[in-house]
């Protein structure tokens, strides 16, 4: 049984040491990086990961792909940078796909940490994320964001939890919320959708409403209603750029 570990980087220095030996495990560790200006390419050599350079950036499930097209192993396991797996994980790893029994792919729960506070409600608990699979029978979507995995077959689920360092700090999330809303809209708008102040308003409330109250957000303290509020920002301002994106083009 050969395990293949992949990873996609950029400027992922702050954590990837941590990433990398969790699975050091695995017999073989690809690294596809876009190009990084931190340390990240350093630690990867140091730590016997292998490589590989990316001049452009297709978006994350395509960027996921090369390094899944990279991957030699019979499994692949498929981890970020800002996750890590347990000694508990790796033996259910281990032990789940020496006898998968009609299973090609398995769904972790992930634990997750939002500004110093691992979220036990607000969605994103036990937020399973399908990263153990067969390499041929799974493949990732083509979507710039939000990418996911396309499994020919049966989905198991393990137990133990992949851990994730999600949000550090406000500045962090501030970072990631125009990011993510800026690709997300800019996919919407390919895909013909198109949106309307009273969209982003929409949108944005029922956020709030869903995380905080309908997903017991609330029972996270004060890191539950930060999220919340965090979370309909996000989903505003998503609409609101695909507002403008679709005016933009109407001209």
């Amino acid at each position: 049984m050969r395990f293949s570990a992949i990873i996609i980087t950029k400027n992922a220095g702050r954590t990837l040491r941590r990433c990398l030996e969790s699975v050091a495990w695995a017999d073989e560790t690809i690294v596809v990086d876009s190009n990084s200006s931190d340390d990240t390419a350093a630690i990867c050599r140091e730590l016997g990961a292998a490589l590989h350079q990316s001049s452009d950036w297709p978006g994350f499930g395509p960027q996921k792909n090369r390094a899944l097209d990279l991957a030699t192993g019979e499994w692949v396991f498929s981890i970020d940078a800002d996750e890590w797996v347990t000694p508990d994980l790796r033996a259910e790893i281990e032990r789940l796909s020496a006898a998968p029994g009609d299973k090609v792919a398995f769904a972790l729960p992930r634990r997750s940490s939002f500004c110093g506070r691992y979220m036990r409600h607000s969605g994103w608990w036990p937020d399973y994320v399908v990263r153990l699979f067969r390499r041929d029978a799974a493949r990732f979507s083509d979507d710039n964001t939000h990418e996911r995995l396309i499994v020919k077959g049966a989905t198991g689920k393990l137990k133990q939890p992949l851990m994730h360092q999600a949000i550090d700090d406000l500045d962090q999330m501030l970072a990631k919320m125009n990011t993510y809303s800026t690709n997300t809209a800019r996919m919407l708008h390919e895909r013909g959708r198109r949106a309307s102040i009273f969209t982003a308003l929409l949108h944005g409330g029922w956020t709030f409403v869903r995380t905080y109250f309908l997903r017991l957000g609330f029972l996270d303290g004060r890191e539950g209603f930060m999220l919340a509020v965090a979370n309909a920002e996000g989903s505003y301002y998503r609409y609101l750029k695909l507002m403008l994106l679709s005016e933009k083009h109407s001209d």
